[in-house]
């Protein structure tokens, strides 16, 4: 039994030893080294003078611009023009038949005959009267009915002649003629089609050379857009341009006038171009950008896009400091311009920004502008 305890005793000292033993050869963790630098691409901030344009949708539209309506009823009995010519102020457009109205002014002009020809019997019958009256040869009372009857007279030919006159404007409005000269459309009526006064648009006549371009502008350009409205166009002025899809309309534009009140809906306000358009490229209707040359950006910074990241709504870049180390900085952008963007606030010449590589930063990365060495083949 003692034999057996201190078999057990020597056996559990011996197992102890090895597992102190084991404990002490136990090595220590490795500790990891520095990250390697990142390889990026880095740039140096330089500024310049900022040109751009402001880019604004715009709609064109003619100057001026009517519809032509029927004023009296009745039949097309001509039609002098060919759709799309170019007519002239005062040319003669449409006829509607004035058969009808042709009578009734013949009829107008005899009844004003008739009541002329009454008032001259009226004065002369007032004259008489009164000439007796002179001698006491008539009572007054006969003197009296005549002066009443050639007031009546004389109103009698006053409405004669408003009857004439508002019959020959039925017969004058039974022909249209163009309001001013430009360019008539696709005739709405054939010969023989019956149309009503007020109601039936036969055509419609609109100027296209100078042509309008409307746009919107923000109430708080409105400042910017008189200034350029007072300073009038110099010769080669440019500061209005119009793209039509990737073209730009070969002529410039200047301003026609800025409307009177700003849409309090939109807080915008309607502003006018006029384009010259000799060779009728321009038509009403289209749709286009209105393109504004913008020089305000004086010694501006402008910096590659692809170097900005965004955080919450907020930018940033990295810029390059000591010990090859990047710095995350704020800035405040501006008007891009192609794959750059201005940089308003937060950036000065001469500072060293990361430009490619930015995706694997962060505050206080060290960099590289060596690119990573591919791992050795194993032999």
């Amino acid at each position: 039994m003692i034999s057996l305890k201190r078999t057990l005793y020597y056996t559990f000292i011996a197992g102890s030893t090895v597992f102190v033993a084991s404990c002490g050869t136990k090595q220590k963790p490795q500790q990891q080294g520095p990250p390697p630098p990142v390889a990026v691409t880095i740039d140096t901030v330089e500024s310049t003078n900022a040109v751009y344009h402001d880019e604004y949708p715009a709609t064109i539209t003619a100057l001026n611009q009517v519809d032509l309506r029927a004023q009296v009823n009745g039949y097309i009995t001509g039609i002098y023009f060919k759709d799309g010519d170019k007519v002239s102020k005062g040319q003669k457009l449409y006829s509607i038949d004035a058969q009808v109205y042709d009578a009734s002014y013949q009829q107008a002009l005899a009844n004003l005959q008739v009541q002329e020809t009454n008032l001259v019997k009226a004065q002369k019958d007032a004259d008489r009267y009164h000439e007796l009256d002179k001698h006491d040869a008539i009572a007054k009372q006969q003197v009296d009915y005549a002066d009443a009857a050639l007031e009546a007279a004389k109103k009698q030919v006053a409405a004669a002649k408003a009857a004439v006159s508002g019959v020959r404007s039925n017969v004058n409005f039974s022909t249209i003629y163009a309001p001013f000269s430009g360019t008539i459309g696709i005739s709405q009526v054939k010969q023989g089609t019956a149309v009503v006064a007020g109601n039936t648009i036969l055509n419609t006549v609109s100027t296209d050379n100078p042509i309008a371009v409307d746009f919107a502008v923000s109430q708080k350009d409105i400042y910017r857009f008189l200034q350029m409205q007072q300073k009038g166009r110099r010769a080669g002025d440019s500061t209005f341009t119009l793209a039509l899809g990737s073209e730009v309309y070969p002529y410039s534009g200047t301003i026609s006038l800025i409307d009177r009140a700003v849409d309090v809906q939109t807080g915008t306000i309607k502003t006018r171009l006029e384009f010259p358009n000799d060779k009728g490229m321009l038509k009403a209707g289209m749709n286009g950008t209105v393109r504004v040359l913008n020089t305000a950006e004086a010694n501006a910074v402008i910096i590659p896009y692809k170097a900005i990241t965004e955080q919450l709504g907020e930018f940033f870049v990295y810029v390059v400091g000591d010990s090859s180390k990047v710095n995350q900085r704020k800035v405040q952008l501006s008007k891009a311009i192609g794959p750059n963007i201005i940089v308003r606030d937060g950036l000065k010449a001469g500072e060293k920004i990361v430009v490619q590589g930015v995706q694997n930063l962060k505050e206080g990365s060290v960099i590289t502008t060596q690119a990573p060495q591919a791992p050795a083949a194993k032999k």
